[in-house]
């Protein structure tokens, strides 16, 4: 069953690196994917999707080498995709908002099949994002699992701002008992129980509040300058931690709660992630 997103709910990451290569064998290491080339042979530049089986139908991520034509955005970082049902209403309304369209609505892939629109844009804070109206390519198709992405956190130096963006962009709402750490798109758990998750309500009633499956995004405070965090799922922190460092990343910080042990890791390019094992105290 094909993973689809509603409007407002991050949808895809991709990684852009100048070496390719070398990022598709440090992640291939750490998570143990498949890659596949959707560019022809010859093209300029390469896209290649990362997946669990070496096919679309479990499709995790993505790695490329640089938009020449793209304004640099700055530190190499993975980038978030968040999903819209109309790339340039989005993008007009990201301009009506504060923010900054930095390239215009663009189809991606050959006329007949393409994979989607993407607007590339800056919030009112800074923080780089894209916006992803999706074709043939509706977005990650395995996630939450061990090896997959978890979660996307906008890091942000004013949370309230951040909504004021994000919210009327994307419908974003936020809810007493969830805060402001936690956003959420009104109806994504009825949707994925409808579609590719049909156990989420019975699964999450013992322990998440009300609310908690139309969670799509975490708001995080920062010190520094806002920008869009990663979260990959694990099954064991420590042997992932490990795993990165034979790989030839840097362990850079570790963080246990009361929901998880998680690491921040930083890649060969510099890129931050975090490789999060779902361990709640008590079970």
């Amino acid at each position: 069953m094909t993973h689809t997103y509603p409007h407002g709910v991050p949808s895809w990451i991709d990684l852009e690196v100048a070496d390719v290569d070398a990022a598709l064998a440090f992640y291939g290491a750490l998570f143990g994917w498949s890659f596949t080339e959707k560019l022809p042979p010859g093209a300029p530049g390469r896209y290649v999707v990362a997946s669990l089986d070496g096919t679309d139908a479990t499709a995790v991520a993505a790695f490329a080498t640089p938009d020449p034509g793209a304004p640099a955005e700055g530190a190499v970082a993975w980038n978030t995709y968040l999903a819209v049902d109309d790339a340039a209403a989005a993008a007009a309304r990201v301009a009506e908002l504060g923010g900054q369209v930095v390239t215009p609505p663009e189809p991606v892939g050959p006329p007949g099949s393409v994979a989607g629109t993407m607007v590339r844009f800056r919030d009112p804070q800074g923080a780089p994002g894209r916006l992803w109206q999706a074709g043939t390519r509706p977005g990650a198709q395995v996630v939450n699992a061990p090896g997959t992405w978890n979660f996307s956190n906008l890091r942000t130096p004013d949370g309230g701002a951040a909504l004021a963006f994000y919210g009327p962009l994307l419908g974003w709402a936020v809810d007493p008992e969830l805060a402001i750490g936690m956003a959420r798109v009104p109806g994504y758990g009825d949707h994925l129980a409808a579609t590719s998750d049909p156990d989420i309500h019975d699964r999450q009633a013992g322990f998440a509040p009300p609310g908690f499956a139309d969670a799509v995004a975490g708001i995080e405070p920062t010190d520094g300058p806002a920008h869009w965090s990663i979260v990959f799922a694990v099954a064991d922190r420590d042997a992932a931690a490990e795993a990165a460092r034979r790989a030839g990343g840097t362990v850079v910080s570790t963080d246990d709660n009361a929901w998880v042990r998680a690491v921040t890791v930083r890649d060969p390019f510099g890129a931050e992630l975090v490789l999060s094992q779902f361990a709640p105290q008590g079970a």
